[in-house]
C-alpha cells in the first residue's frame, strides 16, 4: 500500500495526517500555538513556530504509522496547506526570516491602503488582479514593512508564503503556488497567471522580491533533503508538493470542482467560497487560482475576520462558570473533554431564534468582505434587562451566520446559480446548534464532513495527485464523506430574514462612531 502526508498550518494549530491512497487516515497529530498580537489589530507569527510544529506533527505521524507496519519507503509524497500568510515571510539572502509574518488577520496597513487609493490607478489594479485594496491583502502589508521597517525592507530577498517557506526548509528549493500568489492581491495578474510587472511598478514593489518560480498546487517543488529524513521518518528525496491556501484546499477536500459549488470554512475566521471561471473585483470578494484545474478555475471567496474567534472571546471573557463546570465534568467523566461549549449551547438552544431582538456584529478584528473596513468594531445591539448570557452566546452564533449570509448575497451577484446545498467545514461543524442556525439564516441545507481534518485531507489529496497516486478527476470525489447536518426551518427562516435586514443596516448606521472610537483608542495606545 502507498501512503501520503497532508499538512495544514493554521492560525492556531498545525495538523498532519498520514493517509493511504484511498484516503483512509492511518495516523494524525496536531500542535497548538497562538499568533502574536502586540497591538490592537496587529497579528503576526515567527515562521519558526510553524516549522517546528510541522516537524513535530510529521514525526509523530510517521512514528505512529510504523507501529502499523508503514515503512518510510511506503510514504510517497507530502503536501502543505497553510493559512493565508498576508505579507509573506521576509527572508534575507541566506533565507533567514527578518521579521514576523504579518498574517491574514493583521489590519495595521490602513495608511498604506489610503496611499494606494490616492496614488494608483484603481480601475487598472482591479482589472489586472481581480482583487480590491484592503489591509487584509498581503501587498498592503508589504508596503507597511517598506514604510515602517526600512531595514527589513532593505535586506529582504524574498517574501515567502508560509507553505512555500516550509517547502523551502524541507527541500532547499524556492517556489510559490498560484493560489498563494493570487491571494496576495494587487501584484498577481489573474488572467496571465504571473506576477504583474505593471502592478508592481505602480506600487513600487521590486519584482526581484518575488520568487520567479510559480507552480501548480499539485506540483512537486523538489525532493526531501537528506538532513530531514531521519528526524521526520521519511526517505530522502521523497516529493514535497507545493500545496496552497487552506480555504481552497479545504474546499477541495469536500469534493468541490465545478462552478456553483460552494463551501464555508468556519474556524478562527470564516471563508465562504465557490468555483468560477471569471471574477469581477467590484463584487467585493477575493479571488485566486483554484488548487486543481487552476488554469481554468478560480476560487472566489468572501471572509469574516472573526468567526470561531468571536465564540472563543465570549467564552473566555464572560463564561468562566461554564469553563470551570466543564473542567469538573471532565474530571468526573461526564462531559466531552474540557468543552464548555456543550454547556453554553444547551442554554443557547433554549433561546428563541432572533435572541429576543439582540444582534451581534462580529467585527472584533475589523471586517473583510463585503464591507472591507479595518476600523469596524464589534457590537451587541438591542440589549435589555431580560437578556442573559445564553441570549448573547446565541447572538454571537447568529452574528457569524449573518456575516456568512452577507458574503453569500455578494457572491450571488458574480456566481450565477449556486448549488442547492451549502457545505460547511472547520471547527464550527461540530456544533449542531450553529449548523441549524446557519441553515435557517441562509436557507440552504447544510452538509458537513464526517472526518475532522478537512484542509489536511485536501493537502493529502494534492500529495497523491502530485505523486501520481491519483489524478485530478479523483479530486472531484474527494476523500471524505458528506452528511446532511441541518435543514432550514421555514418559521425560523422568516425570523432571520427580517433580522438580517437589521444586521445589514447596523454597520452603515454605526460606521462613523466605530471609526471615531478606533481613532481615539489608537491615540491612547500611541501615548
Amino acid at each position: 500500500m502507498n501512503y501520503v502526508i497532508g499538512i495544514d498550518i493554521g492560525t492556531q494549530s498545525t495538523k498532519a495526517i498520514l493517509a493511504d491512497e484511498n484516503g483512509t487516515i492511518i495516523a494524525q497529530h496536531a500542535q497548538s500555538y497562538r499568533p502574536d498580537t502586540p497591538r490592537p489589530l496587529w497579528a503576526e507569527q515567527w515562521p519558526s513556530v510553524w516549522f517546528d510544529a510541522v516537524v513535530n506533527c510529521i514525526a509523530s505521524c510517521t512514528r505512529d504509522a510504523r507501529a502499523k507496519d508503514v515503512e518510510a519507503r511506503d510514504i510517497k509524497a507530502l503536501a502543505i496547506s497553510s493559512l493565508y500568510g498576508g505579507s509573506g515571510i521576509p527572508v534575507d539572502d541566506e533565507m533567514r526570516p527578518l521579521h514576523p509574518c504579518l498574517i491574514w488577520m493583521d489590519r495595521r496597513a490602513t495608511a498604506e491602503v489610503e496611499w494606494v487609493r490616492r496614488n494608483v490607478d484603481m480601475e487598472r489594479l482591479l482589472a489586472i488582479t481581480g482583487n480590491g485594496v484592503d489591509s487584509y491583502y498581503g501587498f498592503t502589508k508589504m508596503l507597511w514593512l517598506r514604510e515602517h521597517e526600512p531595514d527589513v525592507w532593505a535586506k529582504t530577498r524574498y517574501f515567502l508564503p508560509p507553505n512555500a517557506y516550509v517547502a523551502y526548509r524541507l527541500t532547499g528549493e524556492v517556489a510559490v503556488d498560484h493560489s498563494s500568489a493570487g491571494n496576495i492581491g494587487g501584484i498577481y495578474d489573474v488572467a496571465a497567471r504571473r506576477w504583474s510587472d505593471e502592478a508592481l511598478a505602480m506600487l513600487g514593489i521590486p519584482a526581484a522580491m518575488l520568487p520567479q518560480r510559480l507552480v501548480e498546487s499539485s506540483e512537486v517543488v523538489a525532493g526531501l533533503l537528506p538532513q530531514w529524513a531521519d528526524e521526520l521518518g521519511l526517505e530522502a528525496g521523497m516529493p514535497i508538493v507545493a500545496g496552497g491556501v487552506d480555504a481552497a484546499i479545504a474546499t477541495l477536500a469536500a469534493g468541490v470542482s465545478r462552478a456553483g459549488q460552494h463551501v464555508a470554512m468556519i474556524g478562527t475566521s470564516m471563508c465562504w467560497g465557490y468555483i468560477n471561471q471569471s471574477v469581477d473585483a467590484r463584487h467585493g470578494l477575493v479571488s485566486m487560482p483554484y488548487v486543481v484545474n487552476g488554469r481554468r478555475d478560480l476560487y472566489v471567496f468572501g471572509g469574516a475576520s472573526c468567526a470561531g474567534a468571536c465564540v472563543a472571546w465570549y467564552r473566555d471573557q464572560f463564561c468562566q462558570a461554564e469553563v470551570e463546570a466543564a473542567k469538573a465534568a471532565k474530571e468526573a467523566g461526564s462531559l466531552a473533554p474540557g468543552d464548555a461549549h456543550v454547556l453554553l449551547e444547551r442554554a443557547a438552544a433554549e433561546v428563541p431564534a432572533g435572541c429576543g431582538g439582540v444582534v451581534f456584529l462580529p467585527y472584533l478584528m475589523g471586517e473583510r468582505s463585503p464591507i472591507w473596513d479595518a476600523q469596524a468594531s464589534g457590537a451587541f445591539v438591542g440589549l435589555n434587562l431580560v437578556h442573559t448570557r445564553a441570549h448573547l452566546y446565541r447572538a454571537v452564533l447568529e452574528g457569524v451566520a449573518f456575516a456568512l449570509q452577507h458574503n453569500i448575497e455578494a457572491g450571488r451577484r458574480g456566481a450565477g446559480a449556486l448549488d442547492e446545498r451549502l457545505i460547511v467545514v472547520g471547527g464550527a461543524a461540530h456544533s449542531d446548534l450553529w449548523m441549524q442556525i446557519i441553515a435557517d439564516v441562509t436557507g440552504y441545507p447544510v452538509f458537513t464532513i464526517e472526518q475532522e481534518v478537512e484542509a489536511a485531507m485536501g493537502a493529502a489529496l494534492l500529495a497523491a495527485i502530485g505523486s501520481g497516486l491519483a489524478d485530478e478527476v479523483a479530486a472531484t470525489r474527494g476523500w471524505v464523506t458528506l452528511r446532511e447536518h441541518a435543514r432550514p426551518d421555514p418559521a425560523r427562516r422568516a425570523i432571520y430574514a427580517r433580522q438580517f435586514e437589521v444586521y445589514k443596516g447596523l454597520y452603515p448606521a454605526l460606521q462613523a462612531s466605530m471609526h471615531r472610537l478606533r481613532t481615539d483608542d489608537a491615540d491612547k495606545t500611541d501615548r
